[in-house]
């Protein structure tokens, strides 16, 4: 799940580029018609073997097993009119996910997508145009230079439009701590709202539009993106016959001299989508495992994430997300999440001299609704998870993390990820994942 954080709502720029500050003058900063920059990513994962007395088609191979992904990006930018940007990604990608991105519903690599390719092969997962009308000059202050943002004036009042092909979590679900998975944490549920059934293609990204207004302490943004053509596919639905729609709202504030926020999000799923419990009936009648896609329908599902951040002081950070949505139907585009909460630290080295270092820790509480448990009980597989049977348990990781700056450009990032009940099952597992990550951004 490529994520880079774009919106121009946002105070802070991407972390996957140079954030070389913009130049000023008494008048303000100095406006960039154009820009580009690039990055690269490799991440390389491990997990030895673990206890398995049984796995299906979905299941984490319980075997020792490696596998790498790498990917590098070209951003491109150019300002079209006042206040209107143009920007569109070209990515080469390559390599695969553990067992195929399958066999735990909080996955361990953001970097990791729901297919994967030996050779590297060609994607354009970002082109759209942001407009951005200021209601007023006070408060604003310098946009940096940086990956799909053109150095310039950043207003605190403002309206900001988002069109085109982008992820949707390039807007909603932000967190300072806990959303870049190559440059902070990596597991899904804890880069993102685990429930949050966000619209995207199998890598991540969707067609549609978002509408921000921002105010000194506080946003609303609202979206409306398209669902993919089937769960998990690699193709939209270019009509909208099948959609998602959301809105989120965002306070800013301050805990003495440190900064925080708090956001809420609501998403409305409007697609064909299959019941658990319909699955299973049919299941039975036919004496085979239960199948979601016999009994797609055109149907909603509903879901919330609450996502806070918090400084405790100059180097220390805390984060936490709880997300849940309407557990009846099944997933469609993420994961097999309905009820998931997440915490963390993130600290920076000034205290053993290495500012730019980061260590973090974090753990995740994931949950599946009572039909749900039934269906993947029955034998039913989903989007990411499926062992044949369940011996039902919740989902817990744990992750840690240490990203340590090589050079400016350059950071090398260990990560270690304990997995407990690995796809809900107490039967398999635990599994340790071990990580290494190199990232540079120019």
């Amino acid at each position: 799940m490529l994520l880079l954080l774009a919106p121009a709502a946002l105070a802070q720029a991407s972390d996957d580029a140079a954030t070389t500050p913009a130049t000023t003058t008494a008048a303000g900063p100095a406006s960039q018609d154009w820009n580009l920059h690039a990055q690269f990513t490799n991440v390389t994962q491990y997990h030895p073997a673990f206890t398995s007395p049984y796995q299906g088609a979905n299941s984490l191979d319980p075997g020792n097993n490696g596998r790498e992904t790498s990917d590098v990006t070209l951003y491109a930018g150019a300002r079209l009119w006042t206040g209107a940007e143009f920007y569109a990604d070209a990515e080469v990608d390559q390599g695969y996910g553990l067992s195929t991105t399958l066999g735990v519903a909080g996955f361990p690599s953001g970097e990791a997508y729901k297919v994967g390719a030996r050779n590297p092969y060609f994607r354009l997962p970002r082109a759209f145009v942001r407009q951005v009308i200021a209601q007023s000059a006070a408060g604003s202050a310098a946009q940096a230079d940086a990956a799909n943002a053109l150095a310039g004036r950043q207003y605190e009042d403002s309206v900001t439009i988002t069109l085109g092909k982008f992820s949707v979590v390039d807007i909603f679900d932000a967190n300072r701590y806990a959303h870049d998975p190559r440059g902070d944490f990596m597991n899904w549920a804890i880069i993102d709202g685990g429930a949050f059934d966000y619209a995207a293609d199998a890598w991540g990204y969707t067609y549609g539009g978002a509408i921000e207004w921002t105010r000194a302490r506080w946003t609303l943004r609202a979206g409306a993106f398209a669902l993919s053509q089937i769960p998990n596919s690699k193709d939209i639905d270019g009509q909208f016959h099948q959609f998602e729609l959301l809105g989120e709202v965002e306070e800013r504030y301050a805990v003495g001299s440190h900064p925080g926020k708090g956001s809420a999000l609501v998403f409305l799923n409007h697609a064909r989508m299959g019941q658990y419990s319909q699955a299973i009936a049919l299941g039975l009648a036919q004496g085979s495992s239960p199948d979601t896609s016999q009994v797609r329908r055109y149907q909603s599902r509903p879901g919330i994430a609450l996502n806070f951040e918090q400084e405790l002081g100059p180097d220390l950070g805390a984060f936490l997300r709880a997300s849940a949505n309407d557990g009846n139907e099944e997933a469609f585009e993420f994961t097999e999440i309905n009820r998931s909460l997440a915490a963390g630290l993130s600290l920076q080295g000034g205290a053993w001299n290495r500012a730019d270092d980061t260590l973090g820790l974090a753990m995740a509480v994931n949950a599946l609704s009572a039909p749900a448990r039934a269906y993947f009980a029955a034998g039913g597989l989903g989007i990411l998870i499926g062992d044949g049977r369940l011996n039902y348990g919740r989902e817990q990781i744990l992750e840690t993390y240490y990203a340590g700056h090589l050079a400016s450009a350059v950071t090398l990032s260990t990560d270690v990820q304990f997995v407990r009940n690995p796809a809900y099952n107490r039967d398999r597992g635990p599994v340790t994942v071990f990580g290494l990550r190199l990232h540079a951004a120019f």
